[in-house]
């Protein structure tokens, strides 16, 4: 009988250690190495008893002697799943697909396996059993039988032993996995969930996608803090990262592109929650605008993009006098720390004693921004709100300011100009040091360049 092999983990990063060790040399995190079974010394099993044997002869190769091809891609029927996949899903590709409890992760990619009419699809859940699957699948349906597909096929198991077992009879074009932390793998001695476990499931499955050119998409839990739950090798190890995301409170999810080998890691898929499920939402910029009767003070339009989609988002501040000794600075879907930075520049370079106010400031839609090119929309909105004087609703802004109260140049100021223009607004404030405005291109919107913020305050107030 062979020796039983251990080793310890560390539960945040995922390194391993022949000793347990205080602090973990990869992270610098305390008290977070655990011991695992890594073997049992018995048979191994794994995808490759199940794969077909193609025999490969691995040899150097020139660079210049490699094709160049394009990858072939399957229309997943909803665009925004295409936008953020970077044109459709890659075959062979392994996707992660990482958010809160609740957030739609399951319905979203259920809709999408019952769409791909033409597709045989597997959907494996170690959550849920067959008929709360169906439950879901018939509140999707629209009350149509034609809704649901022959190819789309049900495995509620957690042993990725039966599971590559079921796989090879059926040999499904995609696979759904709901979700890699309940997977258990027979090679490794450990609860599921636990670091090792994840890993080792989470490579079968990398395994099985690259041989047999399958989509895989892995559906993760996320911790407290925000991250994936898992090693950090998790990531490392899959083609494609998503995070989706939202409050829960709101009707709208956003769909975001952490990492992407096969497209740009900055795209953005924008959902509403409906009783039918997921609808993806074509123009985001309408929605996230609200419709107002009267003009209010401290709200201002910002002209932003996410990957290549401009976005037109409200900014709402709300200044008041302090009444406590420390004034407060309060922030939703902004960043804390940039808001103190704009209200730094404010004070030295405009002379606005925000020093002794309350500051609120909300990004409307419940939807998160860090493009810098929204501060001069968010410094604007805290004047309007200093001054208790409301902005014109048909003005917007794109500029990102600079510590000594410049207006910085930002990048696609044409697609940003466009969708204002598009919108119906007259008029937008940008950075006069934007090269592409010396070109005169024509808009039919009234475009205001500025270079100090200073300018900016005279031209509004």
């Amino acid at each position: 009988m062979s020796k039983i092999k251990k080793a310890f983990f560390c539960q945040n990063c995922g390194y391993e250690s022949v000793k347990w060790l205080g602090q973990c040399p990869s992270c610098s995190q305390w008290n977070t190495f655990v011991e695992e079974v890594v073997d049992k010394g018995g048979e191994k099993e794994s995808w490759k008893n199940y794969a077909d044997d193609k025999k490969r002869t691995q040899k150097i190769i020139a660079i210049s002697d490699v094709k160049s091809i394009e990858e072939k891609r399957i229309n997943a029927q909803d665009a925004e799943l295409n936008r953020v996949l970077g044109g459709g899903i890659v075959l062979g590709s392994l996707v992660l697909v990482a958010g809160e409890p609740g957030i739609g992760k399951s319905t979203l990619f259920l809709q999408c396996g019952l769409q791909l009419k033409n597709l045989k699809v597997l959907y494996i859940s170690g959550e849920e059993s067959e008929q709360q699957i169906k439950m879901r699948a018939d509140r999707l349906g629209n009350d149509d039988e034609a809704y649901y597909s022959d190819n789309f096929f049900l495995l509620t198991e957690t042993s990725t032993q039966t599971i590559f077992q079921e796989i090879k009879k059926l040999k499904p074009q995609i696979v759904i996995v709901d979700s890699v932390q309940t997977l258990q793998s027979n090679l490794i001695d450990a609860s599921a969930g636990s670091i090792s476990q994840i890993r080792e499931c989470a490579a079968e499955f990398h395994r099985y996608a690259k041989e047999t050119n399958t989509p895989v998409f892995l559906i993760g839990h996320i911790t407290k803090e925000g991250s994936i739950a898992g090693p950090k090798i998790l990531e490392h190890m899959v083609d494609v990262v998503l995070q989706f995301e939202g409050d829960r409170h709101y009707a709208y999810r956003i769909l975001r592109t952490l990492k992407n080998r096969f497209g740009s890691t900055s795209e953005l898929g924008i959902y509403e929650m409906t009783d039918r499920g997921m609808r993806g939402v074509a123009n985001p910029s309408e929605i996230l605008i609200t419709q107002k009767e009267e003009q209010l003070s401290g709200i201002a339009i910002a002209a932003s993009i996410e990957g290549v989609r401009p976005l037109l988002i409200e900014i709402q501040s709300l200044v008041t006098q302090s009444v406590y000794g420390t004034p407060q600075r309060t922030v939703s879907g902004f960043d804390l720390r940039r808001l103190q930075l704009l209200l730094a520049v404010l004070e030295k370079r405009g002379g606005f004693h925000f020093g002794v106010k309350d500051v609120f400031l909300n990004i409307a839609g419940g939807i998160k921004v860090d493009d810098p090119s929204i501060d001069l929309a968010v410094l604007c909105a805290l004047l309007s709100s200093y001054e208790d004087v409301p902005l014109p609703q048909n003005i917007c802004f794109a500029g990102e300011v600079g510590l000594s109260g410049e207006i910085r140049a930002v990048n696609k100021i044409d697609q940003r100009i466009a969708e204002a223009e598009k919108l119906g607004f007259e008029k937008i404030i940008v950075s006069k040091y934007n090269q592409s405005l010396r070109q005169k291109k024509k808009f039919n919107i009234e475009i205001v360049a500025k270079g100090r913020v200073e300018e900016v305050y005279g031209y509004l107030f």
